[in-house]
């Protein structure tokens, strides 16, 4: 089974970088239509952050992290990147990895397909001074 697989977060001041990778070993991550990352902080709700299509051709990101978070995957290392920058103490949350067989879009983050896909176990990061 899928199991995607989260690196990269960590404890960062705010203004900071840093940049999350998933990967899943034994899977090809091009076979899925697209990749995705959701966050979710505590006492919060799960919040849908970014999504890239299984060319990289098409993107999608939350209002919120528009402009700050870029997502880019490398299919030749099967690894879907996040870059964070300008981080924001509200951006402190568990980073998750999701693979689905849905197109990448606004209506991504909702669809059933990607709540019932495979999810990692998460990456925390951390915003703080």
């Amino acid at each position: 089974q899928l199991q995607p697989v989260e690196s990269g977060g960590g404890l960062v001041q705010p203004g900071g970088s840093l940049r999350l990778s998933c990967t899943a070993s034994g899977f090809t991550l091009e076979n899925y239509y697209a990749i995705g990352w959701f966050r979710q902080a505590p006492g919060k709700e799960r919040e849908g952050v970014s999504c890239i299509s299984r060319s990289g051709g098409t993107t999608n990101y939350a209002d919120s992290v528009k402009g700050r978070f870029t997502i880019s995957r490398d299919n030749a290392k099967n690894t879907v990147y996040l870059q964070l920058n300008s981080l924001k103490p509200e951006d402190t949350a568990i980073y998750y990895c999701v693979a689905a067989p849905a197109p990448c879009g606004r209506s991504w983050y909702a669809s059933e397909k990607v709540l019932g896909g495979s999810w990692g176990l998460g990456t925390q990061v951390t915003v703080s001074s």
